[in-house]
């Protein structure tokens, strides 16, 4: 096990390296420039520009930038806000929250819901139910996220006043209020990916359920809800792990736009506001911590896979 540990953390670090080479990289490709946005396109002249690219030092050679952005974001330093002059570190310390509550919230919903109609469906797979629950995860699978969000705002909100205006509350100000503000956005994120789960879990416990084993510990008298639990479930998890890897990264994409649809202060709004402005260190900060907490969770997944299957850890 320790094994698996270590080769997941050496794989790790040149992950990182190249997500933040990508990151660094790509952002450079967005065209304009920032110091025309500060000074305003209309009344900038090249002069002007060149003299706050020089200022920025956004003028110095890419390799040169990129060599003291890697010393830098090694001591945790992502550089100063080109459009704020505030530390970027900051700025993400501040937003991050609602982001992570959101998207932590939605994985709740996606794994509570999938794994339990991916469990429903294939315990009977074949059957009416099951048929039922492919077409249910179809159906949630093809929804746009962000217009399930509008939606519930409308019914839940607007119509029916059963839920707040304001979705973000900090927990700090009122974990009542955090709690439920999470409710509407965490359902409407949660979907989509519950549907991706539901399907490899299915899929797990129907092939499962049907392999020879399982003959065996029945002809053998073993309890069927012992088959379920103690074997076909386990045994059904490890795919089903692999989705929620799945489903992680494509909720922190999502999460950027259903921020926007319930108003919360999180690293979409901020993102969004940066790359119209080409706040370049801004930008490259959210991407950076956002593909930094991805990898460390699929790790943590990675490991998880050894706990629940030694066929999964490294000979």
């Amino acid at each position: 096990m320790l094994k698996l540990i270590g080769y997941r953390l050496a794989l790790a670090v040149p992950q990182l390296a190249i997500v933040s080479l990508l990151v660094f990289s790509l952002v450079y490709l967005i065209p304009g420039s920032a110091a025309a946005v500060i000074l305003g396109d209309a009344a900038a002249s090249p002069e002007e520009i060149a003299r706050i690219e020089s200022q920025l030092g956004l003028d110095r050679p890419f390799l040169v930038r990129l060599g003291e952005w890697y010393a830098a974001a090694l001591h945790g330093d992502l550089g100063t806000s080109l459009l704020y002059g505030q530390p970027v570190t900051d700025m993400i310390a501040q937003r991050l929250p609602a982001t992570l509550s959101l998207v932590v919230g939605g994985l709740v919903v996606a794994t509570v819901l999938g794994i339990g109609l991916g469990l429903f469906a294939g315990l009977k797979a074949g059957r009416p139910r099951d048929r039922a629950v492919t077409g249910f995860t179809a159906l949630m699978q093809s929804i746009p996220e962000f217009w399930l969000g509008q939606i519930l705002l409308v019914v839940f909100v607007i119509q029916l006043h059963i839920a707040p205006v304001l979705a973000w509350t900090p927990p700090s100000q009122d974990l009542g209020k955090w709690l439920t503000g999470l409710i509407l956005p965490c359902i409407a994120l949660g979907v989509g990916a519950a549907a991706l789960i539901a399907r490899q879990m299915r899929t797990a416990v129907a092939d499962s359920l049907s392999s020879r084993y399982i003959d065996t510990l029945t002809a053998a008298g073993v309890p069927r809800s012992r088959i379920i639990w103690t074997y076909a479930f386990k045994n059904s998890l490890v795919p089903a792990l692999a989705a929620v890897g799945l489903a992680i990264g494509v909720l922190f994409g999502t999460s950027l736009v259903m921020e926007r649809v319930f108003s919360f202060p999180g690293l979409g709004t901020l993102m969004l506001n940066s790359v119209l402005s080409k706040d370049f260190p801004v930008v490259q900060g959210i991407a950076l911590v956002i593909g930094v907490i991805v990898i460390i969770v699929n790790m943590v997944l990675d490991i998880s896979y050894g706990l629940i299957n030694p066929k999964a850890r490294p000979a």
